[in-house]
């Protein structure tokens, strides 16, 4: 099957997506001026995703484990599971083709909104159970992009799925990112390794680089933090609520970030590089893309005081966020 493109519109936003890994490959939004800029990273064609001259996971739905899984392994109700390693011996965003390497079916689509569906197999990668994934992306009245997952599955497995755009809010991707101005509702978060996984520790932010609960510059700590690739604790409070606010100065646009997750990761672009294009031919340089993912933490069947993320026959995995644009 050939890929197929998507035009939605709502409120002042408009957006382009595909159903090869669920992707968005646009975000129209306005300026304080008005004027319409996209704030989505990633390549200039639809083929570009195809053949992937660099980054992997632009706009794209990603699981069925989101983030990393330590030593490509885990044990669930005494069984052993060996999942692709596809990240230094880790697992990473599902393995090799995860969710973004494939097409979803298109369930429904209207003008502002459009419901995927997908079966990821027993056994890929080495994943146990049928997983279905139903995921709606709409296009709101009030100028948000809101993401809903639903999975079910038929055999106990590992659920965390999560949304990667990859946003700049000055509609530049060679433009840096570290002017934006971010604050994140988290009084904690979780320290990593040389490997980017989780080391356990779930440690307050206060007094350290990781400190977002006053909005600052993404630039103001980077260095002492060695940049931004991290897991923040979001207090438990039970549905929709407010985690995160990313502010542009020059353009105006400001993103809030609603979710029920317990989770968000910041990545604040350090692999970058400017060694291939993206849209217009514009260089995609160091740091000047950011992602913001709601999920659950990362590694977590790894650690016993995370939020699990086993799903079992019977229960129904459930995940909303919204990319709220304040204009």
């Amino acid at each position: 099957m050939t890929p197929r493109l998507f035009h939605l519109q709502g409120g002042h936003l408009e957006m382009t997506v595909t159903d090869y890994g669920a992707r968005v490959l646009s975000l129209l939004v306005p300026d304080r001026k008005g004027e319409k800029a996209d704030v989505i990273v990633g390549y200039a064609t639809l083929q570009e995703y195809l053949n992937l001259p660099g980054e992997r996971f632009f706009g794209a739905a990603v699981g069925r484990l989101a983030n990393r899984l330590a030593g490509a392994t885990f044990t669930l109700d005494g069984k052993h599971f060996a999942i692709a390693a596809n990240d230094h011996g880790n697992t990473l965003h599902g393995g090799y083709t995860g969710i973004d390497r494939v097409l979803w079916s298109v369930e429904e689509v209207s003008g502002d909104s459009i419901r995927f569906s997908l079966v990821d197999p027993d056994g890929s990668e080495g994943w146990p159970g049928n997983l279905r994934i139903s995921l709606r992306y709409t296009l709101t009245e009030r100028d948000g992009f809101q993401v809903e997952y639903r999975a079910t599955t038929d055999a106990p497995t590992l659920c965390n799925l999560s949304h990667h755009s990859f946003f700049n809010l000055t509609g530049d991707a060679s433009q840096s990112i570290l002017g934006h101005v971010l604050q994140l509702d988290a009084e904690h978060y979780l320290p990593v390794d040389d490997q980017l996984i989780p080391t356990g520790e779930i440690r307050p932010v206060a007094g350290t680089a990781f400190d977002f609960r006053s909005p600052k510059p993404i630039g103001e700590d980077i260095d002492a933090a060695g940049g931004y690739d991290h897991n923040w604790c979001i207090p438990a409070g039970g549905g929709l609520r407010r985690v995160a606010c990313l502010y542009e100065p020059e353009s105006g646009r400001k993103m809030e970030i609603h979710t029920d997750q317990s989770g968000i990761q910041f990545y604040s672009g350090n692999f970058f590089d400017g060694s291939y294009a993206g849209k217009e031919g514009r260089p995609i340089g160091h740091r000047c893309a950011l992602a913001l993912e709601t999920q659950l933490w990362p590694d977590a069947i790894h650690h016993p005081l995370f939020p699990s993320p086993v799903l079992r026959p019977g229960e129904s995995y459930s995940h909303t966020c919204i990319y709220q644009f304040v204009l």
